[in-house]
């Protein structure tokens, strides 16, 4: 018999998938389908790696509470990973996260917190500062914090990295990820580089975010800042765990566009994956001058879209928008 222990067993080993009517360039793209995942995110690599280290190094004791600040996916990896080692989860989300996200997140028994989203990083109302201030009340807690938490990089330097280089048989010319926390894009580049130095890492990140300039001036500009709509890229801080001498350029892609790239895999793909993945490939149409036919590029796609159907791929809420 050929079975697994458990759900979270399942981790990784993700398909590649040739993306062929949303390609705008001469290089052929291939999707890692991180929805293949059981919490049908790339987050439930990083998620297990971090409470295994947690628990290792004693910061997680036996029936603790995990709490975190989260988009919605790190949440379902950790929520995942608890249920089967017997801990409490209770996750801080931002209001702009879809309706979708915070219900599924309660239908695996997380508790959660919403604050606003348009307050600084250190205003007390702010998913940090609640994440950080709850972790010092509840007793027998353990603060996450994946923006800074080596962990979040290792799990894809030890993972995600070593798929890819044996998936494309070492032929992998670009990785292009959406930048959020930066574990991804950190720890699949730097795996790929001592492989390869040649291969370029592309970030994408959004208007409104700071990632971009910073990465070409060094200048962390408060003036960059204002909200936007994409979920699951782009900051109003640096995290520890975005390495930016290994990225070798940012490219910025409207809200508008990542969502109707999002709703165009699903229609023209058959792939229905969230708002990042769209604004990924997006990003790679925009740079298509700086690809060839001899070019292999990965584009990460980290969630389902599932998560935004009460957004992205909700006529109304485009419409609202201005995106249709």
């Amino acid at each position: 018999m050929e079975y697994f222990n458990n759900i979270i067993e399942t981790i990784g080993n993700t398909p590649l998938v040739r993306l062929n009517k949303v390609n705008d360039t001469s290089a052929l793209i291939l999707a890692k389908v991180e929805t293949f995942n059981p919490g049908h995110s790339i987050k439930d690599r990083m998620a297990l790696k971090m409470i295994e280290d947690a628990e290792r190094d004693g910061k997680l004791m036996p029936g603790g509470t995990i709490i975190e600040g989260t988009s919605g996916n790190t949440g379902m990896g950790l929520a995942l990973a608890a249920i089967q080692k017997g801990y409490k989860c209770i996750f801080v989300l931002a209001d702009k996260q879809s309706k979708e996200k915070m219900d599924v997140l309660r239908a695996v028994g997380a508790e959660i917190r919403v604050c606003p989203t348009d307050v600084d990083p250190e205003d007390p109302r702010s998913y940090y500062s609640v994440s950080k201030r709850l972790s010092t009340e509840i007793p027998n807690s353990w603060y996450v914090n994946q923006y800074d938490n080596p962990s979040n990089t290792i799990a894809h330097y030890e993972s995600t990295g070593p798929e890819i280089w044996r998936q494309t048989s070492g032929k992998i010319t670009h990785l292009v990820v959406g930048v959020g926390t930066g574990g991804t894009i950190s720890g699949t580049a730097k795996y790929l580089k001592e492989q390869n130095p040649q291969i370029k890492i592309w970030g994408i990140d959004t208007y409104g975010s700071v990632f971009k300039k910073y990465h070409e001036t060094g200048v962390f500009d408060e003036n960059e800042i204002y909200s936007y709509i994409t979920e699951g890229i782009g900051e109003d801080i640096l995290p520890k765990n975005v390495d930016f001498s290994i990225i070798d350029r940012f490219e910025k892609v409207t809200d508008k566009d990542g969502a109707i790239m999002a709703r165009r895999l699903s229609r023209e793909e058959g792939i229905m994956v969230g708002y990042s993945a769209g604004s990924a490939v997006a990003g790679i149409n925009q740079l298509k001058c700086h690809l060839n036919e001899n070019d292999i590029v990965v584009v990460i796609f980290h969630d389902h879209g599932t998560r935004y159907v009460g957004k992205i791929f909700n006529d109304e809420w485009m419409k609202d928008q201005n995106f249709i």
